[in-house]
C-alpha cells in the first residue's frame, strides 16, 4: 500500500525541521523521514547568526530558546571581524546544534508535522505529477507518494545521489581535527597560530572544552570513520607542546575543505536544501545558517504551489538560493587558505587584517557572514528595502512589531497611515488568507505609499496604493480562487 502526503521531508536535522514547520504554517500536509532512530547526540554546528536570529524570532521561537551566549566577534578565515550591524541579534549566538534540533522539532510537531524515525531511503521516483519515496523500515519496506520531495539529508545526502543531480565542486585536500574535551585545563585560543599549525580552544559553561586543530601542510587521512582521540591528541601537542590526553572526549570528529554545490536545487519535485545542495567547511559557522535559511525561503513557496495558486514561485528557490549558496562556499574557499594556509599566507592575512580594519571593508564581510546582506531580486524601484529583509517597526495600534506579525507564516502589506491602510485592505482582500495588511506606527513611514513582504521578510515590492498591487500580490500568492 502507498501512502498519500503532499510533502516529504528526509532528513530530521535542523533544516528538514525548520522546513517541515514552515510548511505547515503554509497548511501543508509533511510526513519527516529520518534514517536514525534517535536524534543525533553530537553538538555540531554551535553558532546562530544575526539573520537566522531574526528568523527565529519572526517564528516566535525565541522565548522556548531562552537566554543564550552572545559573542559580537567573529572571524574571516582566523582574522577578528567585529559582527556588529544593524539587527538586533548583532553577532554570534551560542547554541549547541541539539539544542536547535530539539527546538526546532518541537514547534515542527506542535504545528502537526510527522516527524518518523528508523526509514532509510532506498528510492525515489518523479512521476512528473507526483514523487514516490521507498524506504525501509523496522517492519518492511515502505511507499510514500508526495507532490514535492525535500532531500535535506546533508552532504551524502541519498536523495541527491538517487536522483542524478551533480554535486558539483572540489574534493578534499585539507582537514581539522576537533573534539569536545571535558577534565582538562588549557588557556582559551581563537585561531591561534603556531610554527607547524593553528590551534582554537574554547570552555563552555558546561566545563566541556572544544578544542580544533590543523597541522600546516597535512592532507586528508583516509579512515573509515571519525578520527580517535589520540589523533587529536597527537596533532594537539604537535602544534602546541601541550597535552590534553588525560581529558575524556565527549565527541571527536574531522571536517574538511570539501567545496561543492548542486546544479540545479530543483529537479522536477524534488528539491535540495542545507548541506544535500551545498557542501563546505563551516568556517564562521555560515554551514548551518545557510542551510537554515534555504528552508525558510522554500517552505512558503511550496505550500503556495500546492494550493494550486503559485506554482511559478517554485522556479525562484533556485535563482535566488544558488546564487547566495555560491557566494557563500566563495568566501569560504578564501577564509579556508586564510585558515589552513602555511607562512606562505603570512602576508595575505596581514594585508586583510589592515583592510577589515577599515569600516566599509568590515561590514561587508560582517553582512556576508551574518546573512544580513541577502538581496533577492525584487520588482523594479529605487526603495532601499527592495530585495531585503524587512526591518523591524513598530506597528500602529498594534502591540506586535511587524516582525511579530510575520509569525502565522503570511505575507505583509504595510501601509504609513490609515487612509493608505484602508486602500490597501480593498485591493489585499482577496488574498486575506495569505497577507496581513497592517499600518506603521507613527514616525516610521515605510518611505512610499506600501510595501509588500514576502513570509520570510523580505520586501519584494514598494510603490503607491493606486499602483499594480493586486498584479504583484498575484505574481507571488496567486490567483485567488474567489477571483478565478
Amino acid at each position: 500500500m502507498t501512502e498519500q502526503t503532499q510533502v516529504v521531508v528526509v532528513g530530521a536535522g535542523p533544516v528538514g525541521l525548520m522546513l517541515a514547520g514552515e510548511l505547515r504554517l503554509g497548511g501543508a500536509e509533511v510526513v519527516v523521514l529520518e534514517l536514525r532512530d534517535t536524534p543525533s547526540a553530537e553538538s555540531r554546528a554551535t553558532t546562530l547568526h544575526a539573520r537566522t536570529m531574526e528568523i527565529f524570532d519572526a517564528r516566535g521561537l525565541l522565548d522556548e530558546l531562552g537566554t543564550v551566549p552572545n559573542d559580537p566577534r567573529g572571524h574571516f578565515g582566523g582574522i577578528p571581524l567585529d559582527l556588529t550591524l544593524p539587527s538586533r541579534f548583532p553577532g554570534q549566538w551560542k547554541v549547541p546544534q541539539t539544542r536547535t534540533v530539539e527546538l526546532l522539532h518541537g514547534w515542527a510537531s506542535a504545528l502537526g508535522a510527522e516527524v518518523r524515525r528508523g526509514w532509510r531511503v532506498s528510492a525515489v521516483h518523479d512521476h512528473g505529477d507526483s514523487v514516490e519515496v521507498v524506504a525501509a523500515t523496522a517492519t518492511g519496506t515502505r511507499r510514500l507518494r508526495a507532490a514535492f520531495v525535500v532531500g535535506c539529508d546533508g552532504a551524502e545526502s541519498t536523495v541527491r545521489e538517487l536522483s542524478g543531480v551533480e554535486f558539483a565542486g572540489r574534493s578534499a585536500t585539507r582537514e581539522l581535527l576537533r573534539a569536545d574535551v571535558t577534565g582538562i585545563e588549557i588557556e582559551d585560543r581563537r585561531f591561534e597560530r603556531f610554527e607547524h599549525g593553528f590551534a582554537t580552544a574554547a570552555r563552555n559553561p558546561a566545563g566541556i572544552t572544544r578544542v580544533m586543530v590543523h597541522r600546516f601542510g597535512s592532507g586528508c587521512a583516509e579512515r573509515p570513520g571519525p578520527p580517535s582521540f589520540d589523533e587529536v591528541v597527537s596533532a594537539w601537542q604537535q602544534v602546541t607542546g601541550e597535552s590534553i590526553g588525560h581529558g575524556k572526549p565527549v565527541w571527536v570528529n574531522a571536517f574538511d575543505d570539501t567545496s561543492r554545490q548542486v546544479r540545479e536545487y530543483r529537479r522536477g519535485r524534488v528539491f535540495f536544501a542545507g548541506d544535500a545542495a551545498h557542501q563546505q567547511m563551516p568556517s564562521g559557522g555560515q554551514a548551518l545558517n545557510l542551510g537554515l535559511q534555504d528552508a525558510v525561503n522554500l517552505g512558503w513557496k511550496l505550500a503556495r504551489a500546492l494550493d494550486g495558486t503559485a506554482g511559478q514561485l517554485l522556479d525562484t528557490y533556485h535563482r535566488e538560493r544558488s546564487v547566495v549558496g555560491a557566494r557563500i562556499l566563495a568566501n569560504i574557499q578564501v577564509q579556508t587558505e586564510l585558515l589552513l594556509g602555511g607562512p606562505e599566507v603570512e602576508s595575505l592575512r596581514t594585508m586583510l587584517g589592515a583592510l577589515i580594519a577599515a569600516e566599509p571593508v568590515r561590514a561587508h564581510l560582517a553582512g556576508m557572514i551574518s546573512g544580513l546582506d541577502v538581496c533577492y531580486p525584487a520588482e523594479p524601484g529605487a526603495h532601499p528595502w527592495l530585495g531585503r529583509r524587512l526591518p523591524d517597526l513598530p506597528m500602529h495600534q498594534h502591540t506586535e512589531s511587524s516582525t511579530a506579525l510575520l509569525r502565522d507564516g503570511r505575507g505583509l502589506v504595510l501601509g504609513s497611515d490609515r487612509a493608505q491602510v484602508d486602500a490597501l485592505e480593498k485591493v489585499a482582500a482577496p488574498w486575506s488568507r495569505w497577507v496581513t495588511v497592517a499600518e506603521v506606527a507613527p514616525g516610521d513611514q515605510v518611505g512610499t505609499d506600501a510595501v509588500l513582504v514576502r513570509p520570510d521578510g523580505y520586501v519584494i515590492w514598494a510603490g503607491s496604493v493606486d499602483a499594480d498591487l493586486d498584479g504583484r500580490l498575484r505574481h507571488w500568492f496567486g490567483t485567488p480562487r474567489s477571483v478565478d
